[in-house]
């Protein structure tokens, strides 16, 4: 879940964002390798790749060095218009670990939250996942599956969000539906996700400086005329101090631009094609403070696994996905989800649509979820094909505090719903996180998917 208001507006100062390719910087994608798993257990390694997302990249003109988008500020003369700045202006390649502090070895994808690069200084990152060509996206369908990861959040404190999630992004990142996007998936275009942030410099092959207004509290964002919405399902946002699995489900299918009304930002936030609360289980939130943390029963100090599988009504591929289970392992033990123990609502240990409707209800919630389509439409995005992300990021909308401590900050924390993690509510401030965490890391490892129960033991 987000905080109203919020757009997924992941921090960065290293300036970038485009459509053309550029040719001053290669770009070789971070391998990294993954596991899919048969029934029975064994697992077949496939090596992968990941792909910085566009937003973070350098954007300049394609005849020379000079930048296209400096601050929050577009060049108006190489972006007077949204066509004429995609034909102007070229996103180059990246250096990954020298820039964004991206690395990977093996199995092993490691993301640092502040990296001193020689030009600039980056903060956060988000990649994504491409299939064997190394071009495109790999695309993944979950129904009747289960999909397994290692996390090592140990030095991830309050304020930050190391996430693991999957969204409807088009599989070449939109560049065959929009000519004028000629980067496309080897260059990390197309983002989309429920909050249907209009944060992303480039929608449908377009630069989205419509309308654009620097952010009051972010010198390197804003936000433009255009968002950018589609499916997505949230498996893991996570720090030392609180863990969330929230399907959003919107009432589109695919990548899909959008404005006005339909972006549901600020008081329009019930009212959008998307929705952006979800269904979240996280377990201190649901009522059991001593489950994930340090030195909890899943003990954050530590790497441990985390395994996520989707349920459908038929226990076959094609039916209707039904629950979302979620089990942990640590130091060789199976860990069972939590339960839930929240006055006037049923004991629930997965997420179903029954959990939803019960979890809205006791917590005064608009529900959302259901009216655009509950675990049902979840599982048709599914069918489409939903790509993995991996990120680091800080919140300048609500400084992680839906996360990880009290949220609204003006409600009563005894109120069910409330209390979301033990951080304090001063906490996670960008300015104060980006300075004394600049160290900050999350490790995901161990990537595995496969039939229900066969990537773990």
């Amino acid at each position: 879940m987000f905080p109203a208001a919020a757009l997924l507006s992941l921090s960065f100062l290293a300036v970038a964002y485009g459509q053309q390719v550029g040719t001053l910087t290669a770009e070789t994608h971070p391998k990294i390798s993954v596991q899919q798993c048969a029934a029975g257990g064994s697992c077949q390694t496939l090596q992968r790749s990941v792909v910085l997302d566009s937003n973070w990249r350098w954007l300049h003109s394609t005849s020379d060095s000079t930048n296209c988008y400096t601050g929050n500020t577009w060049d108006a003369t190489l972006c007077p218009d949204p066509t004429t700045c995609a034909q102007n202006c070229a996103l180059d390649g990246a250096d990954y670990e020298g820039t964004y502090g991206i690395t990977t070895s093996g199995d092993q994808l490691n993301l640092k939250f502040v990296t001193n690069g020689q030009y600039s200084t980056n903060i956060g990152s988000r990649v994504y996942l491409l299939s064997e060509d190394d071009s495109t996206y790999e695309m993944f369908n979950l129904k009747n599956q289960e999909f397994t990861f290692d996390v090592d959040m140990s030095n991830l404190p309050c304020g930050l969000n190391g996430a693991l999630y999957f969204v409807e992004m088009d599989s070449d990142g939109g560049e065959s539906r929009f000519p004028t996007n000629k980067a496309g998936s080897k260059y990390g275009t197309g983002y989309c996700d429920t909050q249907c942030p209009q944060d992303i410099k480039f929608i449908n092959g377009e630069a989205n400086v419509l309308g654009w207004e620097g952010s009051p509290n972010d010198p390197n964002a804003g936000t433009g005329q255009y968002g950018t919405c589609c499916n997505e399902m949230d498996i893991w946002e996570a720090n030392q101090n609180g863990a969330a699995v929230t399907p959003h489900v919107c009432s589109v299918q695919g990548q899909t631009r959008c404005e006005g009304t339909d972006c549901g930002a600020g008081d329009d936030r019930y009212d959008g094609i998307c929705d952006k609360d979800g269904c979240d289980f996280n377990s201190f939130r649901m009522g059991d403070q001593t489950f994930l943390g340090v030195g909890k029963t899943v003990d954050t100090s530590s790497k441990f696994t985390v395994v996520t599988q989707f349920v459908t009504a038929d226990n076959t591929t094609s039916g209707a996905l039904s629950e979302i289970r979620r089990l942990y392992v640590q130091n060789g033990q199976v860990i069972a989800n939590s339960k839930t123990n929240i006055a006037g609502m049923d004991t629930f240990d997965s997420i179903t649509d029954d959990f939803c409707n019960a979890q809205k209800q006791a917590f005064g919630d608009t529900n959302t979820f259901e009216k655009l389509g509950g675990l049902a439409q979840m599982g048709a995005a599914f069918e489409q094909g939903m790509v993995l992300v991996m990120s680091i990021w800080d919140d300048h909308a609500a400084n992680m505090l839906w996360l990880d401590s009290d949220y609204p900050t003006d409600a009563d924390a005894s109120q069910p719903g409330v209390a979301r993690g033990p951080c304090p509510t001063t906490s996670g401030v960008p300015t104060d996180v980006e300075s004394q965490s600049a160290n900050a890391n999350v490790i995901f490892s161990n990537i595995k998917f496969g039939p229900i129960g066969s990537t773990y033991a």
